[in-house]
């Protein structure tokens, strides 16, 4: 990273696609239908969803049945509600019918539904009053009217099976039940991003910048952030990687990815040397295909959970020479956030179109309009000069130059050229 910089961080619910490039060969308009080639734009698969869903599909799997069922709690929790309130009644059901099956083998088995004197289970002469048995037994209901005798050791063995069981099955369901309510996912929906992302000057330097926010007024703890660049790539060997991850650098040297959530903060990636957007020029930006994942992660402050909350950007929704509008605003007593501004962006005419190479090398050159790295320097230059000659500062000599630039030099000495002025910044709104 660069130099050091104060604080510098400032659902996603967009539908709108990335634009994917294709090619199409058309008539250029001269009879011959081979030179010129369009572009047409497709929609771009997300690898991340805005609301931070992985689109993503498992197919082939081995054992996949068996692989679940070994994590059957955890496939509890993760599974939608309407299945999980299906295994929580059918759970209970089940052992109630299985236990009122084995009162009532008993009951046959000891005569007890031939009148007979010694009696196991008291009371219980069909199947419906066993599977009543079984479940005042299991939910320890006990209604004093159906009861297991001393006379028949297998009867009590039963009953102490099944409260057994009974404790059990409360235990997992009641578990994975509060586990499914508590899940720090949920908090995710009070955590947004901002729609788009931006590309402008900060701090002298290009930054790739996005906005996080926290509904809540609970506190995210040991909130950070993180960011990686999804992009497809070549190896030199010529091994094709369809989705190489590539991490973006957000301050984690510095510390400056810990963030305090508790107003909206804009988070900057600083486009130095070391970053994968180095080259990357605004022409560059329109013709790229990429996407860029962007992670939030912290502890919920009621529960101690730690939660994850992701979003995503592609190359069309990254916004060169825009900012944030700011939603931070000092009243008397406290500070206003407005979150009608949060997505909003306003755009900075004065950003170069360069990449930060060419900006950092004063290479990028050319005669086009939108060549701002070197005519804007040059303006800059010649007004501070002509402010300069107006002065009248210094004295000139006989040959029209100033006397006072070249007070020390010596004859042959080459004269050394004026450093680049630093660029000015716009005002804020």
């Amino acid at each position: 990273m660069g130099s050091a910089r104060t604080h510098r961080y400032s659902i996603v619910s967009s539908e709108e696609d990335g634009m994917k490039l294709a090619t199409i060969a058309v008539p250029n308009g001269c009879g011959n239908g081979q030179g010129k080639v369009s572009t047409r734009r497709q929609p771009q698969s997300r690898f991340v969803k805005k609301d931070g869903h992985c689109n993503v599909q498992f197919v082939h799997m081995s054992e996949k049945g068996q692989r679940y069922l070994a994590d059957i709690f955890t496939t509890c929790v993760d599974i939608r509600w309407r299945w999980m309130m299906l295994i929580f009644c059918l759970s209970f059901l089940l052992s109630w019918l299985f236990f009122g099956c084995a009162f009532w083998l008993v009951a046959i088995f000891y005569g007890n539904l031939e009148n007979n004197p010694q009696k196991c289970v008291s009371n219980v002469s069909s199947f419906t009053a066993a599977f009543l048995f079984s479940v005042e037994t299991q939910t320890t209901i006990g209604y004093g009217y159906r009861y297991v005798t001393e006379e028949c050791p297998v009867a009590v063995f039963m009953v102490v099976f099944q409260s057994i069981v009974g404790c059990i099955i409360d235990a997992f369901i009641i578990g994975a039940v509060m586990a499914k309510m508590a899940k720090p996912k949920k908090r995710n929906e009070t955590l947004v991003f901002s729609h788009h992302a931006t590309i402008a000057m900060r701090d002298g330097k290009l930054c790739l910048m996005w906005r996080v926010g926290n509904l809540r007024k609970s506190h995210l703890v040991e909130a950070h952030v993180r960011a990686q660049l999804l992009k497809s790539r070549t190896t030199a060997e010529g091994e094709f990687i369809p989705l190489d991850q590539v991490d973006i650098d957000v301050g984690f040297d510095s510390g400056l990815d810990r963030i305090f959530l508790v107003s909206p903060i804009t988070i900057v990636h600083e486009i130095d040397e070391d970053s994968p957007f180095y080259d990357m020029s605004k022409w560059d930006l329109d013709s790229s295909e990429f996407e860029i994942v962007v992670i939030l992660e912290g502890m919920v402050e009621a529960t101690a959970m730690t939660t994850q909350c992701r979003s995503s950007y592609l190359a069309s929704e990254v916004l060169w020479g825009h900012r944030f509008e700011p939603v931070l605003f000092e009243e008397r007593s406290y500070y206003k956030v407005d979150y009608s501004r949060f997505h909003k962006t306003y755009e900075v005419p004065s950003t170069p179109l360069c990449s930060a190479r060419e900006l950092a090398e004063k290479k990028f050159a050319s005669s086009g309009s939108n060549s701002f790295c070197y005519e804007n320097e040059v303006a800059l230059t010649e007004k501070d000069d002509t402010e300069d000659d107006d002065s009248g500062g210094g004295s000139v000599g006989p040959d029209g130059t100033n006397t006072d630039a070249v007070s020390d030099s010596g004859p042959n000495q080459a004269m050394v050229p004026l450093e680049p002025r630093p660029l000015r910044r716009e005002s804020e709104i």
